[in-house]
């Protein structure tokens, strides 16, 4: 394995007591309807329901690292030439690995406020998934010098994950297994996946990328992290296990006390992992699949070979042990279908929520309802900025009782048309369902002025008022619906006209047709100013808009009277 930086954390009462103080902690901060299951994971509704196949969490529920800090207090920042305690040595974090922290946390608190993602929280979760990136070795861009690999998602003590990326991020076409300094698994990062560090690509083993990718990853939902029972349900998500949430909110608290920066490479690494309670090797790097021994035969009468000796009548003969009686299949297993549960038509107006939600329903081969099945919800391509309520594009929802699951509501974005929603059944390969959702333009039905004084001008003069109309669509603002405007020949004639009242483009050049106008958030337009040639008579400008809203303006060119 790797070198060890820096001194391993002291184990026995240290760790004890952190553990009980932050199984304290967790306790008292427990909101209701959080809940422990019987294999001692933590549930918070459907959200954190618990995954056996581990194929809808960050990381498929892999191994990580269960070294607790130590009980003495961090010291920010050590002063040089002292004698370094191993709290100090602990709160040390990798400069390039701290700084991708901190940029992931400035971006959350641009595109997602309501998050409150503290940093802390990312170097507490990149503490446990991979010892701060192997104690940061990465180099400039924060690309790890060497991928850093989780065991072989085979069923053998871990999920059982069959590859989803052919290999592409993981190296296995075989099996997934969790990728990078943050530990995400190919499926995740397929659509998690972030440019942190903007050099075009989304790298599972770029600290950059994986932290914003992280931090988005734990801000889904609307999660705030300000409130504990819902940040709680999120580090559960990234790996559903009581004891590793445990151990992240142990590492956050530490970090909140304070944190210094240390230099890339020099950073300390744990030694314990959460499927070696001897304390083999810690580095989640690639590990062979072990062979399980076979079972050893039991002869049988007439088969050949040895026989086994026959009883003594004299000696009570001792009661076989049953078999062990068959698992039976989970009820991702027995899934054979989807089908769909009523989705209704998919339209909505740019910027609007769909009024119809996307709902489906897991069934057997019979056609039985199938409860408690993770269905996952996608939005597919790049043509849409359509997203889920809370802005995300993927949604994971487990079937209720009637085998049904129904997407969160459908937010549309700016731009119009067509885009698909994919719901897929997590942890089967099976075909999924496919639904068209189209955005259609904002649109006004209806177009005022919003003064009624008379617009007039005398030849070769400029109107001393501006044209302002309010576009209204079923009686409220129609706010950015677009417009046109046109200086028309008669109302019988909706040509441009070639003379008369104008407008001026950037070069002050006639202009009697404008484009590309947007009403405002209160659905007002207003033209820029209008000109006047030599020509006298009454003129007409007509606006249009996208749904059909029109209004005619009169406008008066005549000489002053004196």
């Amino acid at each position: 394995m790797a070198a060890q930086f820096g001194r391993r954390l002291r184990k026995g009462a240290a760790t004890t007591a952190v553990a009980a103080a932050a199984v304290a902690a967790l306790s008292a901060s427990q909101a209701p309807g959080v809940t422990t299951d019987d294999h001692g994971r933590q549930t918070t509704g459907a959200e954190a329901t618990p995954d056996p196949s581990g194929d809808d969490t960050a990381t498929g529920n892999s191994r990580y690292y269960t070294d607790l800090p130590p009980l003495d207090s961090p010291n920010p920042s050590p002063t040089t030439g002292t004698p370094v305690s191993t709290g100090d040595a602990e709160a040390g974090i990798p400069a390039t690995v701290l700084d991708a922290y901190k940029k992931a946390e400035a971006s959350l608190r641009g595109s997602k406020p309501g998050c409150n993602l503290p940093w802390q929280l990312l170097a507490a979760i990149g503490k446990v998934e991979s010892g701060q990136a192997r104690g940061g070795r990465v180099d400039a861009s924060g690309t790890t010098y060497s991928p850093i690999l989780g065991p072989v998602l085979n069923g053998n003590g871990f999920a059982n994950i069959s590859d989803t990326d052919n290999g592409a991020y993981d190296g296995d076409s075989t099996h997934d297994r969790a990728v990078g300094p943050m530990q995400f698994i190919p499926s995740t990062w397929e659509w998690a996946g972030r440019d942190g560090n903007g050099d075009g690509k989304k790298d599972p083993n770029n600290i950059y990328d994986a932290a914003l990718a992280a931090g988005h990853y734990l801000c889904r939902f609307d999660h705030d992290m300000s409130v504990q029972s819902q940040m709680n349900a999120s580090i559960l998500s990234y790996n559903n296990s009581t004891a590793y949430l445990n151990t992240v909110l142990s590492w956050l608290e530490y970090y909140r006390k304070g944190t210094h920066e240390v230099p890339d490479g020099t950073g300390t690494l744990p030694s314990h992992n959460s499927d070696d309670n001897a304390g083999a090797s810690p580095s989640p790097t690639p590990t062979a699949p072990s062979t399980p021994s076979p079972r050893p035969s039991t002869p049988k009468p007439g088969d050949g070979g040895s026989t086994s000796p026959s009883p003594d009548p004299s000696t009570p003969s001792t009661p076989s042990t049953p078999s062990p009686s068959p698992t039976p299949p989970t009820p991702t297993e027995t899934v054979d279908h989807l089908e769909d549960a009523g989705t209704g038509k998919l339209t909505a107006t740019a910027g609007d929520t769909f009024a119809e939600k996307v709902a489906v329903r897991t069934e057997t081969e019979a056609g039985k309802a199938v409860a408690k099945v993770r269905v996952r919800f996608t939005i597919v391509g790049d043509d849409t900025d359509a997203t889920f309520t809370g802005g995300e594009s993927v949604a994971t929802v487990v079937t209720n009782s009637a085998g049904t699951a129904t997407a969160p509501a459908l937010v549309a974005g700016e731009k119009t048309g067509d885009f698909t929603v994919r719901a897929t059944v997590v942890g089967r390969v099976m075909a999924g369902l496919d639904y068209t959702a189209t955005v259609t333009p904002r649109q006004a039905d209806t177009l005022t002025r919003t003064s009624d004084t008379a617009l007039t001008c005398v030849p070769g003069g400029e109107f001393a008022d501006q044209v302002e109309v309010k576009a209204t669509y079923k009686g409220a603002a129609a706010d950015k619906v677009a417009a046109t405007a046109t200086l028309i020949k008669s109302a019988d004639d909706a040509t441009e006209n070639d003379k008369g009242p104008y407008f001026k483009d950037a070069d002050g050049k006639t202009v009697r047709t404008l484009t590309d106008l947007t009403t405002d958030a209160d659905g007002v337009l207003k033209l820029p100013k209008l000109y006047a040639d030599d020509t006298t008579g009454t003129f007409l400008l007509r606006i249009n808009t996208t749904g059909g809203a029109t209004l005619t303006v009169e406008l008066k060119v005549a000489a002053a009277t004196s």
